[in-house]
Parts: C-alpha cells; structure tokens; sequence
C-alpha cells in the first residue's frame, strides 16, 4: 500500500504572476544590460536642415563604415583589457548585429569581414540587405571588405575588385625591362623588406561598386570600400596603395560616367590605417585642398575627396581605442560637387565617456573601431 502522508504534504509556495512578471523583468533587464551595445545617434550638420527644406525633393541615403574585427584576430592574449565573454563569437556577432541593426545604414562598408558566407551574408539578407564582398588575397588571410546595401534604395549596376598585390606587376615589368637578373633570386627570401616585390606584397584589398538610385529621380553613386596596411614603419607601403586606390577610382569613375552619360557622386570608406595629416591623409586629400609640404604638387590625387567629418565637425578624437594606441584611422571621403551635401553624421564618443572607459572591445562595442557615419543629400542636377 502507498503511504498516505504523501497526499498531505503541503502544497509548493508558487509566486504570484505579477511577481513572476517583476521577476522575469529583472533577468531581462540584466540580460539586456550585459549584451547591449552603445550606438550613437545622426547629429544634423550645420545649415542641413534649412537646405533640405528648400530642396524637399532630394535623394537622402546614410552610410557607415566599421571595421567589425575579425574573429579571427580575436585572441585573450590581443586584448587582454578586455573582458573574456565580450571576445566569444556567439557574443561578438550577436552585438555586431545589433549594431548595425540599431545605425539603420542604407549602405554599409565593412572591413574585417571573416564569416562572410556563413554568418553575415544570411543574416544581413534578414535585415534587408544585400552584399558583395572580396577576401584578401593569400592562402591565410581569412578576412575582407563587404558592402552591404538596401535594394530597396539602390540597385547594384557593376563592382570591380581592388587588389593591391597587383602594384607588384610594375615592379616585375621594371626589373624585366632592366634586364634584372636578381629579380627571380630575390623572391627566395620573403623576408626581405629592402625587396619591393616583398615590400609590397601585403595581400590588402578593397571594392568598388556603381549603383542606381531610382527614387525620387535617377542617379548613379560609386561607393568604394577598402582596408590599407597597417604598419606605420612600412608608411610608403600605404601611400602606394593609397595612389593605386584612386587611379583604379578614377578609371572606374569615367568608366561609369561615359557608359550612362552621367555624372557619378563618389563616396570611399574604409580603415585607412592613417592617422589625420600623414602622408596617406594628405594625399588623398591633396586632391581637394592645398596639398602638405609632404605631397609633390605631380603627386597631387587625380580625385578631388574630402573627409565627411573633417568638413562638418572635425576629425574624431579617434576611432580606434586600445591600450597600444588610441587615434583615428577610419575616414569617410566623398567627392564634393554642387550637388551632394553631408547633412549629418554619427556622433563618436569623447576619450572620458564610460563606454570607452578601459578600452576596445568591450560589452558596450564589440570591435577594437568604432563605426563612423554620414547621411547625405542628393539634389537634382
């Protein structure tokens, strides 16, 4: 027989629904605080909003650049100011996510992109996007630049691949037509940086692609999207790839202009690896301004390109923020005409505010950059 004390033991004390419900509002709150990113908002350039009021009918599209650290530079031992779980990947791409969900980009340039087919492809196609994209060259490079873009504001036309590798074809053809004999016996030695064919091989990339806005009037807008070297003691490494970035812009720009009859508006974004005034700076602005003491006048940019935020607001504080070096390195260029004006851009924090407090990554910014943004207006021709 069952023991019938069994029947008498006291029912469980169950919380009330409300209680349940603080309760369950509590572990939310507190999941939400651990995994929320901090995401500035578009602050309005001066004069924007009296412009947009005399022209209602312009073409208005945002753009944010990030460099989103690929994970596989994430190591404890690379970052070890940061906290361990903000450098897992399942925590890293979920905030990633957020982030870009939250800044609501109509076209995003992303560098570091090393989960392209199996990660961001997907799930940027469930926020509304499409993409392209070009990995490094070299058999270990595992990441890339991306861009992504809403079709529901621009129709993709033609891209083309931008490999910087490709600057050792002049070098191969200089040796050739000098009859160098060491040329060949050079390469044995991968080491050697005093060879240019060395030297120059740092398997970095970019994309350059031409699209169609449709709405409210027809026009063609070149975003470019790239990511230069990184090594400071290599700075002529970077400004070669910085002259091969424009010329290639420049040839795809009259490509554009002569095969639809129109003129282009030209935006370049990307980690630029400079910091503002140096020599890569400099030249792709020369362009534009008054060139520094450090650019030939023959040497000038065969593009006029100014930076989005040094013309509105100046240039951040930084961008990048890690114990080893805080400054900027991510710029937002475009080519300034009558008819296209920054109407506002991404706010960045200052160096004291609490989310960049201890350096980058953290729980607040999933990458060792922060994004950068601008939002632009388009008038009629």
């Amino acid at each position: 027989m069952f023991n019938n004390t069994l029947l008498h033991l006291p029912h469980p004390i169950l919380p009330s629904f409300a209680s349940y419900r603080a309760c369950r509002k509590i572990v939310s709150k507190r999941m939400s605080t651990a995994t929320e990113p901090k995401v500035r908002k578009f602050e309005s350039v001066e004069g924007a909003v009296l412009n947009s009021i005399s022209k209602p009918d312009g073409i208005r599209f945002r753009l944010v650049s990030y460099n989103i650290l690929a994970q596989v530079y994430v190591k404890s031992s690379f970052f070890p100011h940061s906290p361990p779980a903000c450098l897992k990947w399942k925590a890293r791409s979920y905030t990633i996510l957020s982030v870009l969900k939250k800044l609501q980009a109509d076209f995003f340039c992303l560098q570091e992109v090393d989960e392209y087919d199996s990660f961001y492809r997907k799930n940027m196609e469930s926020l509304g996007y499409s993409g392209i994209y070009i990995q490094r060259t070299g058999q270990r490079k595992r990441d890339g630049c991306a861009i992504f873009y809403k079709p529901s504001c621009a129709e993709l036309v033609t891209k083309e691949r931008i490999e910087y590798n490709d600057l050792l074809d002049s070098v191969k053809t200089s040796n050739e037509a000098k009859g160098d004999e060491k040329a060949e016996d050079s390469q044995k030695d991968s080491r050697d940086l005093n060879d240019p064919l060395v030297r120059l091989k740092r398997d970095c990339v970019g994309i350059m692609a031409a699209f169609r806005i449709n709405k409210p009037f027809h026009h063609m807008v070149i975003v470019a999207n790239t990511h230069l070297y990184w090594d400071p003691e290599l700075a002529d490494v970077k400004l070669a790839q910085a002259k091969y970035l424009l010329s290639r812009l420049a040839q795809f720009k009259t490509l554009i202009s002569d095969e639809f009859e129109c003129t282009p508006s030209l935006l370049l974004a990307g980690d630029f690896n400079s910091i503002p005034g140096d020599m890569v700076y400099s030249y792709l602005v020369s362009g534009y301004t008054k060139p520094s003491e450090t650019i030939e006048e023959e040497e000038e940019a065969p593009l006029p390109m100014c930076s989005v935020y040094e013309m509105t607001r100046g240039e951040p504080k930084f961008t990048n923020c890690t114990p080893g070096f805080t400054n900027t390195l991510d710029y937002i260029f475009f080519s300034p005409s009558d008819f296209i004006k920054p109407v506002s851009i991404l706010q960045l924090p200052e160096p004291e505010s609490p989310d960049v407090v201890g350096f980058l990554p953290n729980d607040h910014h999933p990458s060792d950059h922060l994004p950068i943004g601008a939002e632009f207006e388009i008038s009629r021709e």
